[in-house]
């Protein structure tokens, strides 16, 4: 009893609350059917529907409704390369050459209108690696000195006569500036058989571990995290314009492979060419490749041999056997790209553009004057756009990474 007796008194609260409800909004409705209505001039004439459209009038004032919203505006391909650009390359000053001549050329290219319009599988980028993309001499390239590391650092490892001779060659280069004839091919030949015998994975888990290792001329910097951070924005700048970007370096293929694996560059193993090394399988011994077949035992490891740089017309060569059509960008940086530009450039179908890195920054950089300046000698002498990492970049490696004080400018690489 006591329970139908709350229960009726809860309904009696609830039918009065309703009421009080229904009464504020009459009351509320008719003061703004008043005011709508002593609105009105007295001279105009009121007519017979004066009160239902008022009404309505009250409706849509006090109805919730939904405000209507602009279709948003639709860029053309060339307006939206042009936004793109501005938006994403954000570590170039806006007076860099390089800046202004890529947003000019993708709001041209991207625009099916224009007559330069390249359709997306013809939009391939190549780009060197080393001094291009990533730092180029800490105190020489990444491979150099992991060569070095490998043969006189590595407690695990006991290098061969001619190694060992090829590693002092590299210390001496850095630290005297004393060059040696054919350094590079006797390099490429040292990284091939010091490393013989390991899988492909134990290679890449070797250089993941050096790369870990600090880089001897910075502060807040890993061997391995040494991007040039503005050059990541323009692969991704490309990427965002449908191009497809290939890495063809001077470097062993595999190393650049592994400096990749991990890394803000978003580019496919199968996207990256370099210098060559063999790989057999493990059952093969001395059997030629062309005789004996892969089994289910087998592994797959580094052969020992070299096979290949990819330098000068190499490159070029490169590009026509494993990429299969003429690039319309190239990126680089030395003499050793040159061939690689000037492919790109001569003759080309479409419009293309060749830039070429100067490394003139000698505070943030292991920069080097008579390499920059010889380059931009070279960039107005073959219509290749220069690329002023001093004066075009806001930033190289990231605000956080300095260089230590005292470094001297780095030694020129043997070419």
């Amino acid at each position: 009893m006591e329970r139908e007796n709350s229960t009726s008194i809860v309904w009696k609260y609830i039918a009065i609350v309703l009421i009080a409800v229904t009464i504020a909004l009459t009351v509320a409705m008719v003061t703004l059917i008043n005011s709508k209505l002593k609105s009105r001039t007295v001279a105009e004439e009121t007519p017979a529907n004066t009160i239902e459209e008022t009404m309505a009038e009250v409706v849509e004032t006090i109805g919730e409704t939904v405000p209507e919203t602009e279709a948003p505006v639709e860029l053309s391909a060339a307006e939206m390369a042009v936004e793109t650009g501005n938006n994403m390359l954000t570590y170039w000053t806006d007076s860099a050459l390089t800046k202004q001549q890529l947003i000019s050329y993708m709001s041209d290219i991207t625009e099916e209108s224009s007559p330069n319009f390249i359709p997306v599988d013809r939009r391939i980028a190549v780009f060197d690696f080393d001094g291009t993309l990533f730092c180029e001499t800490d105190p020489n390239y990444f491979w150099y000195n992991l060569l070095v590391y490998r043969v006189f650092e590595d407690d695990c490892y006991r290098a061969k006569k001619f190694e060992k001779a090829t590693a002092q060659k590299i210390v001496d280069l850095n630290e005297k500036g004393k060059k040696a004839n054919n350094l590079p091919m006797d390099i490429a030949k040292s990284i091939a058989s010091s490393f013989a015998g390991m899988t492909l994975e134990e290679f890449d888990t070797y250089i993941q571990n050096y790369k870990q290792l600090p880089m001897p001329s910075y502060n807040g910097l890993l061997r391995g995290d040494a991007w040039y951070l503005p050059m990541l924005q323009i692969v991704e700048y490309l990427q965002a314009n449908d191009f497809t970007v290939y890495v063809v370096s001077g470097s062993d293929r595999f190393i650049v492979r592994s400096i990749v694996k991990n890394s803000p560059l978003n580019v496919p193993m199968r996207q990256i060419i370099g210098t060559d090394e063999s790989v057999v399988a493990t059952g093969q011994e001395d059997e030629d490749g062309l005789s004996y077949t892969f089994t289910g035992k087998d592994k797959i490891v580094l052969g020992g041999q070299f096979l290949r740089g990819n330098v000068n017309m190499n490159k070029t060569t490169a590009i026509i056997q494993e990429i299969g059509v003429q690039p319309v960008l190239s990126f680089g940086n030395t003499m050793s790209d040159a061939s690689m530009a000037m492919y790109t450039i001569t003759e080309n179908p479409y419009k293309s553009l060749a830039f070429m890195l100067c490394c003139d920054d000698l505070d943030r950089e292991n920069g080097n004057l008579d390499k920059a300046n010889a380059m931009y000698q070279s960039c107005a002498e073959n219509n290749w756009i220069p690329v002023s990492m001093k004066n075009d970049w806001t930033t190289i490696y990231g605000d956080s990474v300095t260089k230590k004080v005292g470094v001297d400018e780095a030694l020129a690489p043997a070419a």
